[in-house]
Formats: C-alpha cells, structure tokens, sequence
C-alpha cells in the first residue's frame, strides 16, 4: 500500500509550531531551511506541493522577546500579526535561495464555507499550481474568532490541511509533528505503547487513545489529528503522520518505506 504514494501527484505538508520552534523560543532555522529544501526538490520532481504551516504565534513572541503564550486575544492576534510577517520573510528568503516562488494564503473558515468565497479559494490554489509557485497557508490568526453564530475558526492547523487536501483534492496529506505517528498511549509516560502503521478507521478506541495535548507553542495535540484524519479518509485520500524534526523524512515517505502512521482506506 505505501509503495503507492510514490505516485502522489498533488501533496499538502503541514508542519507543526513543534517543528518550527526549538524548546527555548528560538526559530528553527535550520529545520526551515531543509523544509524548503525538501519541497523545492518535490517541485523540480514535477509534484505540486502545498504548505500548510503554523508558527507565527511562536515566532512572534520570539521577536517581541515573549516567554510565555499571550492569554488575551487581541494579544495573541497582536503577535501573530508580528509573527506571521517574520515567518513569510524566513520562507521566501529560504525557498528563493532553490530557485522557488512561494505565495501566502491566510484563511479563516467562513471563506472555505460561504460557497463564493470557497470557489475563489480553489481557484486561486489552481492558478498558483499550475504556474509552479508553492502556496503556505495558515489560519489568519488576526482576525479570526469563535462566536455563537459566527465561526471563523478552523480549531487548529490539523484540520486546516485536512480542509486544504479536501478543497483541492490532494492525493495525500503529510502532517509533521513532534512524534512518530499515532500511538496506543502517550509514548512520552508509557514505555509500553505501540506505534500503529496503519489506520483504516477512526474508531472510538482510538479516539479514547488520543490524549496527548499540544505543545507550548501550539495548539495540536493527538484529537486534532484524528479529526483531520477522519476528513481525508472520508475524501479517500490518504494522510501520513511522522515526526518532523527531520523534514527529508518527506523524501523516504514518498519512497513507499514504513515511517508513520499512514491513514488511509483498505483496498
């Protein structure tokens, strides 16, 4: 089976704040640097590739020298303001140095569900692909909000990707976070779980399994990637989950080896 995502043609990415920031508060520079590399190279390979990527909270309170998560909104939306612009900046001066263009897309979840708005969206991810140029999504953190009857919130990055690959219909999802793959416990508290390789469904079981939260800088955690994962298997697509320290892990993904837990349908 995973001999066969070799041929994936159309692929989303998403990195984690996780693999963007090092436990200090400082960038990731050179995990950044090897991510451009990565996609730059999938590009050269004819492949369209589309990032989806988090970190502009936690490199905005890197640039204003911030220790701990702003809790008030406007505070969060300030930083991520700050935030979002010196990430871009990383990326374009990375991705230019492979010979890359990239875009920016910055969503909030009525766009992808008011129908005009979400036409707009496909299109411009078209056009950006068919003209070679590598879009990075994220949520536009400054603007949006939860409100009774007016949600514009995706939640979290996890289910942003999973709402890109379904838009523009990705033959797989690879999601980079701080762990190996989906686990039958918190590998970090028990010596004793099991990495899954393979999930066909997401049962409750397994949704019972997914207790780890996010990490300092983000928002993710293990619940937020089965309810991407339950997207894409309902788009019969596929989505792989691996650690992203190493973003070349991309490379032996597409090479068919097991890395992962691959997420997708029996044959």
């Amino acid at each position: 089976m995973r001999s066969k995502l070799k041929h994936s043609k159309r692929i989303v990415i998403k990195i984690g704040t996780s693999s963007l920031m090092y436990a200090n508060g400082e960038i990731n520079l050179a995990g950044i640097d090897e991510l451009a590399f990565v996609l730059s190279d999938l590009r050269n390979q004819d492949k369209e590739v589309i990032l989806v990527s988090s970190g502009a909270v936690g490199v905005g309170m890197n640039h204003l020298n911030l220790t701990t998560r702003p809790t008030t909104i406007p505070k969060q939306q300030a930083v991520a303001a700050v935030g979002q612009a010196a990430l871009m900046n990383i990326y374009n001066q990375r991705f230019a140095t492979y010979g890359k263009q990239t875009a920016q897309l910055l969503l909030t979840r009525d766009i992808v569900e008011y129908p005009t708005s979400r036409e707009n969206v496909i299109n411009t991810l078209e056009q950006l692909l068919t003209m070679g140029i590598i879009p990075i999504i994220n949520e536009n953190d400054t603007v949006a909000v939860d409100e009774l009857d007016h949600q514009t919130k995706f939640g979290d990055n996890d289910q942003l990707s999973a709402i890109v690959a379904e838009l523009i219909h990705a033959d797989l999802l690879i999601m980079l976070s701080d762990i190996d793959g989906f686990y039958s416990n918190n590998p970090l508290s028990d010596p004793n779980a099991t990495l899954y390789p393979h999930i066909s469904k997401i049962t409750e079981t397994l949704l019972s399994q997914a207790t780890g939260k996010g990490s300092a800088y983000g928002t993710g955690g293990m619940t937020s990637k089965l309810k991407a994962a339950t997207r894409v298997l309902k788009s019969h697509s596929a989505m792989v989950l691996a650690n992203g320290q190493q973003p070349k892990i991309i490379f032996d993904i597409l090479a068919g080896k097991e890395i992962g837990t691959l997420f997708k349908e029996e044959f």
